[in-house]
C-alpha cells in the first residue's frame, strides 16, 4: 500500500508523458531528424541552466525554458531551409553540442552545478506533486487538442506532402510547449526515450499511423510500471531504469522480429528503417508499385 501511495504520481506522469511523446516521436522519425527532440530539449536546458544560476524559482525556470523554446522553435521551423545548405541532422548535432556545453559553462558558475546538472538529465519524476502532475496535464490536454484540429496539416508536413512556413512554427511551437514541462518533470534522458523508442517499436510492425501510436502508448506504459517498481525496490535511479526498460523492450522485440522475417538481402532494405520491398509514397507504403 505505501508503495502505491508513493508511485501513482510517478505513474499517471509517465502515463501524460508517453501520451504526448509518443505522438511526436512518429512526427520526428517520419520527419527523418532524429535527434531533432534531444537537441531542443537541451536548447530548453540552456534556459533552465540560466535560470539556476540566476537564482531558482519556479516563475523564472518557467520564463527562462519558454523563451529557448520559443527561439528554438524559430530556428527549427527553417529546417527544411537549412537542409539546402547543410546536412540537417549535422547541424542538429551541432546545435545540441552547443547547448550542452552552454550549460556546462553556465551550470558551472552555479553553487549546485553538479546535482543541477544531473537534475536536467534525470528530472525528479519520482517526487512530482499534485498541482504540477495537474498543470502538465492540463497543457498536454490543450496541445493534443490543437494537434488534433490541425492533425492533417501537421501529418502531411511531416510526410513532406505539405509546405509553409508557419505550420512548421506551430509544430515546432507545440512540440516545444510540451519540452518545457516534460524536461523539468522527466529529464532530457527520459524525455528522448518517450519520444523515439516507442514509435521506433509500433514501426517494428506496422506503418499506420494510429496503429505505430497504439503500439508506442501499450510498451510505454508497461516500460513505466515496471521501471517505478524497479526502482521503489531497488532503491535506484528511476528515469534511468525506465529508459533501460524501453531499451531492452526495443532490442527484444527487434531480434524478434528479425528472426521471424524470411532472410532478406541487406541491399534491399531502407536505409530509412523501411522493411524489404517497401517505399514510401506521400506517407503510405507501396510494394512493387501498388498501395498497401
Amino acid at each position: 500500500m505505501e508503495a502505491l501511495s508513493i508511485l501513482a504520481y510517478p505513474f499517471f506522469a509517465c502515463l501524460l508523458l508517453i501520451l504526448i511523446h509518443a505522438y511526436f516521436g512518429i512526427h520526428i522519425l517520419e520527419r527523418g531528424v532524429i535527434f531533432l527532440d534531444l537537441s531542443l530539449a537541451q536548447f530548453i536546458a540552456v534556459g533552465i541552466a540560466l535560470s539556476f544560476l540566476l537564482g531558482d524559482d519556479a516563475s523564472s525556470r518557467f520564463f527562462f525554458a519558454l523563451l529557448f523554446a520559443l527561439l528554438g522553435a524559430f530556428i527549427l521551423s527553417f529546417s527544411r531551409q537549412i537542409a539546402c545548405w547543410v546536412n540537417i541532422e549535422a547541424f542538429i548535432g551541432v546545435l545540441y553540442v552547443f547547448s550542452l556545453a552552454a550549460s556546462i559553462l553556465i551550470l558551472d558558475r552555479s553553487p549546485h552545478g553538479a546535482e543541477e546538472f544531473k537534475t536536467l538529465l534525470n528530472g525528479n519524476i519520482l517526487w512530482i506533486l499534485p498541482k504540477d502532475l495537474l498543470k502538465t496535464a492540463f497543457l498536454y490536454a490543450g496541445i493534443g487538442i490543437f494537434q488534433f484540429l490541425f492533425r492533417k496539416k501537421f501529418i502531411g508536413l511531416s510526410l513532406g506532402t505539405e509546405k509553409g512556413y508557419f505550420g512548421e512554427f506551430l509544430f515546432f511551437l507545440s512540440f516545444a510547449l510540451v519540452l518545457v514541462s516534460s524536461v523539468q518533470v522527466a529529464g532530457i534522458l527520459q524525455v528522448f526515450s518517450f519520444l523515439v523508442i516507442p514509435a521506433l517499436i509500433g514501426k517494428l510492425y506496422t506503418r499506420n499511423f494510429f496503429k505505430t501510436l497504439l503500439a508506442g502508448w501499450g510498451i510505454g506504459f508497461l516500460a513505466s510500471i515496471f521501471g517505478l517498481i524497479l526502482s521503489y525496490y531497488l532503491d535506484l535511479p528511476t528515469a534511468p531504469l525506465i529508459v533501460a526498460s524501453l531499451s531492452l523492450g526495443f532490442f527484444s522485440l527487434l531480434g524478434a522480429r528479425m528472426l521471424r522475417a524470411p532472410r532478406v538481402n541487406p541491399e534491399d532494405c531502407d536505409p530509412a528503417g523501411g522493411r524489404p520491398g517497401e517505399r514510401k509514397i506521400s506517407g503510405h507504403i507501396s510494394k512493387t508499385g501498388e498501395n498497401s
